[in-house]
Order: C-alpha cells, then sequence, then structure tokens
C-alpha cells in the first residue's frame, strides 16, 4: 500500500493557493492534473520521482531553487528519498 503524501494548505483565496506537501519515504501524491499554473518551491534537497502518460523520470530538486509548470500537467509524484521531502506548491488561480 502506498503511502500518501500530506498537504497542508496554508492560503486559498480569488488569486493563489499555497500548499506544504511533506512525503515520508515512499510517500506518493496520487494520480492528478494541475488546473493552475503553479510554482514549487522545494524546502529539501532530493530526488522526486515523477509519472506520466510519457513515462518516468526523476527530478532532482535543491532546496530553495523553484520551478514553473504551466496548467495541464497530468502526473504521480513520489518520495525516493530514504528521508521526508518537503516542498511548498503555489498555484495560481
Amino acid at each position: 500500500m502506498t503511502m500518501t503524501a500530506k498537504p497542508t494548505v496554508f492560503i486559498d483565496n480569488e488569486r493563489t493557493r499555497v500548499t506544504q506537501w511533506r512525503f515520508e519515504p515512499g510517500a506518493a501524491t496520487g494520480w492528478h492534473k494541475h488546473e493552475f499554473d503553479y510554482s514549487v518551491i522545494p524546502i529539501t534537497t532530493g530526488k522526486l520521482k515523477l509519472v506520466s502518460d510519457e513515462g518516468e523520470q526523476v527530478a532532482e530538486l535543491t532546496q530553495g531553487v523553484p520551478y514553473f509548470k504551466q496548467a495541464g500537467v497530468e502526473h504521480d509524484v513520489i518520495n525516493i528519498n530514504d528521508y521526508e521531502f518537503v516542498f511548498i506548491e503555489i498555484e495560481f488561480k
């Protein structure tokens, strides 16, 4: 059984949603589609496995170094580290 990553929503208003995601080792978000453009800011340095219709890839993320993606991304995100991984996701509504 796969563990589920734990979201904590800090801000959710008409313009922005800010969520902290905490992943225990092996935890996953579950398959989802991003309805809004978004940016992710890693709190932890490490690797996440991204599973999409195009296959699997490993993203190497560095603490404090953000990235941006446009709406429409569909994937599952899995912590492949042997430690907790944390990031902040900012969605632009």
